[in-house]
């Protein structure tokens, strides 16, 4: 069995922080959204989450932004912006454990999502501890939206959990699912299983025994198991609308895809590429990680993405899918 992240679990929180209820989910004033962000975060921190933070800021002139980190990386992104624009800005000055402060920030009510372009590992758990695991999810998975020749698709886990058992996979299913029904405002999605080969008994022990249960699992949003897929589904999009694997592939395999996308561009060049970040799922609160690597417009469009997911109470809606799939089988 996979062991539990560290962290409460909420059983009577499902919601995403600062939501009250269904139709009473926005807070502060309509429209706008207040993102925490690492200053430290990322391989290029602080500079390019201060690039990445003065261009959500002027992008978006809805968007709040609590600045966590060091005071002089702080007062650059000061210093860049109008007096007006100062004061949708709040700096919370720390040189140390910079996630963990920002998701207490969250967690306390003093922003509606963070983003983070720093360690995955410390993201994870920070955001686990603070802000509490909904019931039933041992290890809060990482998911990422990828353009597809179909669309779009996601892809989870993509690096919070390397080594999961049977049961957190199928978790990973069930909020996978959601995900894509929220978010892509896909109708009953597949979802697939990424393993070596379609037919049937293909895969290491793991993807040999996760089929039978992900066929007979409920899966909420009127999702249903579509079946084995390889690494050319995930380009095509074609067999599955949300694909399943363990957080080691999943992350070697994003990579590799964004790579190629950078290089030759995207395999459907009639939608957008989506950000390069990715929702950390599971937890009571939006929390959005960006690659290391992250570049400042990629620290940007995580910013806007988190501020969209808020502003569409996206991680609610998730959760009340899951908790109404759950009533409904047990019903």
């Amino acid at each position: 069995m996979t062991r539990p992240i560290f962290g409460r679990v909420v059983p009577e929180r499902w919601r995403t922080t600062g939501a009250t209820a269904p139709g009473q989910r926005t807070v502060g004033e309509p429209g706008t959204a207040r993102i925490a962000v690492d200053l430290l975060g990322g391989d290029q921190a602080p500079a390019v989450v201060v690039d990445g933070a003065l261009r959500a800021c002027q992008a978006d002139p809805s968007l709040h932004l609590t600045l966590v980190g060091p005071a002089k990386a702080a007062d650059a992104v000061l210093s860049a912006l109008s007096p007006a624009d100062r004061r949708r800005i709040t700096t919370v000055p720390t040189a140390a454990d910079t996630v963990r402060s920002a998701v207490k920030v969250v967690a306390e009510g003093g922003a509606d999502a963070l983003v983070s372009a720093g360690d995955t590992a410390a993201t994870v758990i920070s955001a686990a501890r603070e802000l509490g695991r909904w019931p039933g999810v041992r290890r809060p998975p990482l998911a990422a939206v990828l353009p597809t020749r179909s669309g779009r698709l996601v892809l989870l886990d993509v690096g919070s959990t390397v080594d999961p058992d049977e049961e957190t996979l199928v978790m990973h299913a069930r909020l996978g699912a959601a995900y894509a029904s929220v978010v892509n405002q896909v109708t009953a999605p597949r979802v697939g299983l990424l393993t070596i080969g379609s037919e049937p008994g293909k895969g290491d022990r793991l993807r040999r025994a996760l089929p039978p249960l992900l066929a007979t699992r409920p899966l909420p949003a009127g999702a249903r198991y579509a079946g084995l897929v390889e690494g050319g589904d995930v380009v095509l999009g074609a067999a599955a609308d949300v694909v399943v694997t363990d957080g080691f592939t999943g992350n070697v395999l994003l990579k590799g895809l964004e790579t190629g996308y950078a290089l030759v561009g995207s395999p459907n060049p009639d939608t957008e590429l989506p950000p390069r970040a990715a929702l950390l799922l599971g937890v009571a609160g939006t929390v959005v990680v960006c690659h290391g690597a992250a570049t400042g417009s990629d620290l940007a469009a995580g910013i806007a993405f988190a501020a969209d997911l808020h502003r569409r109470a996206s991680v609610a809606a998730i959760a009340d899918l899951l908790r109404y799939s759950e009533v409904s089988h047990d019903g």
